[in-house]
């Protein structure tokens, strides 16, 4: 039985990443270790100890942990899901190529997702062992926060693909990562409960997937008391930019690159 023609696109991108990945050695094992040390460790001493109505009800670092995992599987995802995609479109043409043979659109923008959630999956289980040697979770509360972790990344990715699929220069992807990315990253709680932020943002942030994704991270790291919605509505919120994304994603590869 022959193979589905999506996956014929996840091996491409397999294959590609064996010769590659010597370049996110540091993305993917040194950054957990460098943000959980800077930001757990040495700040987390400081916030523990301070006073006041911020105060947490339990250790920084393990309140840090599991919003890091989430947000780094954003980034992961909107990076394989920006300049790759822009070069498969407009400098290396991969994807006018792939097209020549049996491959559809579809094909194309599947198989994408499903490779990149597969490298998504691969972060997060390296974080997750990471933040647990650090004993900011147990091994299986760990595991538990990787899922929600891979579901906000493939939302990032589907409406990144998206995004990229009608740019029609690389100006964009620096706006996307500068005023988008960045700033979701800080204040999207992450490194502090949003509920410090004022009113308006902190509303602004109840909207973004990556709340929703730290708050499902949080909450299956800590043994379920950090989650700051319900998770049945943070997750029906990510698979519905999942689906959004990738219909809008299917919908401008194809006015892109059929002709």
């Amino acid at each position: 039985m022959a193979a589905p023609p999506a996956l014929r696109v996840v091996e491409y991108g397999a294959r590609v990443y064996r010769r590659t990945w010597r370049g996110s050695v540091i993305s993917t094992f040194m950054n957990p270790v460098l943000y959980l040390l800077a930001m757990g460790v040495g700040l987390g001493k400081l916030v523990d100890q301070g006073t006041g109505s911020a105060g947490l009800a339990l250790p920084y670092l393990t309140f840090l942990a599991p919003g890091l995992l989430a947000a780094t599987a954003m980034q992961t995802a909107a990076g394989d899901a920006s300049y790759p995609v822009m070069a498969g479109i407009k400098w290396r043409k991969t994807y006018h190529a792939a097209l020549a043979t049996p491959l559809e659109v579809r094909d194309l923008v599947f198989g994408h997702l499903g490779w990149v959630t597969l490298r998504v999956t691969f972060v997060a289980v390296v974080y997750a062992a990471i933040m647990t040697a650090f004993g900011a979770t147990s091994p299986l509360e760990g595991l538990l926060a990787v899922p929600p972790a891979v579901l906000t990344g493939l939302a990032f990715a589907a409406a990144v693909t998206a995004y990229t699929a009608r740019l029609k220069n690389e100006t964009g992807l620096a706006t996307l990562f500068r005023f988008g990315i960045v700033p979701l990253f800080l204040f999207s709680g992450t490194f502090f409960p949003i509920t410090q932020l004022p009113d308006w943002i902190e509303w602004a942030a109840y909207g973004t997937p990556l709340f929703h994704g730290v708050s499902l991270c949080r909450g299956l790291a800590l043994d379920a008391v950090a989650f700051e919605v319900s998770p049945l509505v943070s997750v029906a919120y990510l698979l519905a930019w999942v689906a959004a994304g990738a219909w809008l994603a299917l919908r401008l590869m194809r006015r892109r690159l059929v002709v």
